[in-house]
C-alpha cells in the first residue's frame, strides 16, 4: 500500500473541515504497520500567529478517550479485580445501592445500554438495562470508579504502566495545563456539553492526544498488543475490548459495542460506522470530529482529527463520519485493484 492513493480520503477530511468550525485538522493512515499518509492543515486557533497544525500537535479527543477507559476495565477483568462484566454495579460501587440501579451490569455501562441519565446524585432512568441504547455520560463516570477502587490504579495510572511509558507514548494523556502542543478547542463559549478539567485520574474528558500517537494506539489493538515482536499485553484484553458485547436487541438497528468501541457486526441503522467497512472492524469517535476506525480485515488503521466541538446546524455528524469509513474503504479496495 505504499505510495498508493488515498486522495477520496483526504478530499473527504477536507470537506468536513469546510463544514465544521475549525482551525486546523490531521490525517494518518498506517497499513500493516507502516505510516503510508500522514497529512497536517491550518493551525492550532484562529489566530493568524498561532502554531501550526504539525505532527506533535495533541488534539482534545474528547469521547475518544473511551477507548481507554475500555482498555482499563479489560485489563481489570483479565487480572481478576472484576469478576465479570455481568456483575452487578452496586458490587462494586455499594454507595450507587438504589433501586434505580437495580439489574444495572458492568456490561451495561460498557455498551451504552444501562438506560440511565443524569449526574451521580441525581440519576434518572429512561429505559431497562439491556433493553435499549443511548449515548450518556453517567455510566462512564462510574466505570472509572470501578477502575480505581479494584485495581486501586487511576485509569491514567493503568495506562501509563501498561501502554504509555513502555511504548514511549509521550503525547497521550490527560493534561490539566495547557502548552504549546496543545490545539485551543475551537466552541461555542455557552455549549453545554464542554468541561475543564484540572484531573489527570482518566476520569474527565480533557484527554489529548496527537494524531500520529492515536494511529499507534489504533495498530496497538490491531495487533492485539503485539509490538516489534513483544507480546506487551495479552492479547485477551484486546479481543475482549474490540469483541461485540452487547445485549441482544430487539431492534437489531440499534449500535453495537464492545468495551465502549463501536464494533460492526451485523448492519446496524443507527450505527456510527459505514456501510462498506467490513464486520469485525471497529471505531471511536469524539466529539470533536476525531476519529479512530481499525479495519483489521485490511490491515488498515486510520485517523482524522479536527479542533472543532460540536456539530453546526444543520451538519449531519453521523452521516458524516460513515462517509469517511466508506470512503477509507473505497480507497482502499481502488488501491488493491491497482497494485
Amino acid at each position: 500500500m505504499v505510495g498508493k492513493s488515498f486522495d477520496q480520503v483526504v478530499k473527504h477530511v477536507e470537506a468536513t473541515a469546510e463544514k465544521v468550525d475549525q482551525s486546523g485538522s490531521a490525517l494518518v493512515i498506517m497499513h500493516n504497520g507502516e505510516t503510508v499518509l500522514e497529512k497536517y492543515w491550518g493551525r492550532h486557533s484562529k489566530r493568524e500567529s498561532a502554531r501550526k497544525i504539525q505532527a506533535n500537535t495533541r488534539f482534545h479527543v474528547a469521547s475518544v478517550r473511551k477507548s481507554y477507559i475500555g482498555f482499563a476495565v479489560a485489563h481489570a477483568v483479565h487480572e481478576g479485580f472484576i469478576s465479570s462484566i455481568d456483575d452487578s454495579v452496586m458490587r462494586y460501587l455499594p454507595e450507587y445501592n438504589q433501586p434505580i440501579m437495580e439489574g444495572t451490569t458492568i456490561r451495561h455501562l460498557l455498551t451504552h445500554t444501562h438506560g440511565l441519565r443524569g449526574q451521580r446524585d441525581s440519576i434518572e432512568r429512561d429505559f431497562s438495562p439491556g433493553t435499549s441504547w443511548a449515548y450518556r455520560g453517567v455510566g462512564i463516570g462510574m466505570l472509572a470508579e470501578i477502575v480505581k477502587k479494584t485495581t486501586g490504579q487511576t485509569v491514567a495510572d493503568v495506562l501509563a504502566t501498561q501502554v504509555f511509558t513502555p511504548l514511549h507514548y509521550f503525547e497521550s494523556g490527560w493534561t490539566g495545563k495547557k502548552d504549546e502542543t496543545l490545539v485551543d478547542v475551537i466552541r461555542k463559549e455557552d455549549d453545554p456539553a464542554w468541561t475543564e478539567s484540572l484531573s489527570t485520574e482518566g476520569d474527565q474528558m480533557n484527554m489529548y492526544v496527537s494524531a500520529r500517537e492515536l494511529a499507534r494506539w489504533g495498530e496497538f489493538h490491531r495487533t492485539h498488543g503485539l509490538i516489534n515482536g513483544h507480546q506487551q499485553v495479552s492479547e485477551a484484553i484486546i479481543k475482549m475490548a474490540t469483541s461485540l458485547q452487547s445485549p441482544n436487541f430487539a431492534d437489531s438497528d440499534l449500535p453495537q459495542n464492545g468495551y465502549l468501541w463501536f464494533v460492526k457486526d451485523k448492519q446496524a441503522a443507527k450505527s456510527e460506522i459505514g456501510a462498506l467497512v467490513p464486520q469485525g472492524s471497529y471505531q471511536i469517535l469524539g466529539y470533536t470530529g476525531v476519529t479512530v476506525l481499525v479495519i483489521p480485515d485490511y490491515k488498515l488503521v486510520v485517523v482524522r482529527a479536527f479542533n472543532s466541538f460540536g456539530s453546526p446546524a444543520g451538519f449531519d455528524y453521523l452521516a458524516d463520519v460513515r462517509g469517511f469509513g466508506d470512503a477509507v474503504v473505497t480507497a482502499y479496495k481502488a488501491n488493491t485493484i491497482l497494485s
